[in-house]
């Protein structure tokens, strides 16, 4: 089955506004939506990665929503729009 995690903006901005703390992940499936303030991505009982929302204590960059990963366990390919990878090779 097929889950999208999304991250809901305008409920970012108004948590801000109004000094609330409603969740702004909403995890989708063709059935469902759930609401939270922390995603946390499993297989098969471990742990890979986690989406977190931490308005009170952003990041040093500012952000209140990232990704935090164990690199050991998974490998991240970078993938830019209106690149070729024949493009990237060359460079490299």
């Amino acid at each position: 089955m097929k889950k999208i995690i999304h991250v809901n903006q305008h409920i970012i901005r108004r948590n801000q506004k109004r000094g609330t703390d409603e969740p702004v992940l909403t995890v989708k499936t063709y059935k469902e939506n759930n609401y939270a303030h922390e995603a946390v991505l499993k297989k098969d009982g471990v742990e890979l990665a986690r989406v977190i929302y931490r308005p009170h204590k952003p990041l040093s960059c500012g952000a209140r929503v990232w990704i935090e990963l164990e690199t050991e366990n998974i490998e991240v390919e970078l993938i830019n729009r209106g690149e070729s990878n024949d493009r990237r090779e060359e460079e490299e």
